[in-house]
């Protein structure tokens, strides 16, 4: 994987982490956790918009779509199987 791959990985993990965690949970997990889950999410939306809905994300705007509702999917997810302190 080139480097400006792997850069350009990274900073869309990074925003759908950050913005899945202000959606799901009003907070962020710090940049590696946020970095983690936009990750993580992106190999989930990709999967859900491939598989399931049979659409396939072009461009910068629809990776960050798809990598945001993975990330969101992820959050909701973790939070069923471990709930939050309070």
């Amino acid at each position: 994987m080139p480097s400006l791959d792997l850069l350009l990985v990274t900073i869309i993990g990074l925003a759908a982490g950050v913005l899945a965690g202000r959606v799901v949970s009003e907070h962020g997990y710090g940049v590696p956790g946020d970095i983690v889950v936009g990750i993580v999410g992106a190999l989930i939306g990709g999967w859900v918009f491939g598989v399931v809905v049979g659409v396939v994300a072009w461009g910068l705007v629809g990776e960050l779509i798809t990598a945001f509702v993975g990330a969101v999917i992820l959050l909701w997810l973790l939070r069923l199987v471990v709930p939050a302190k309070g």
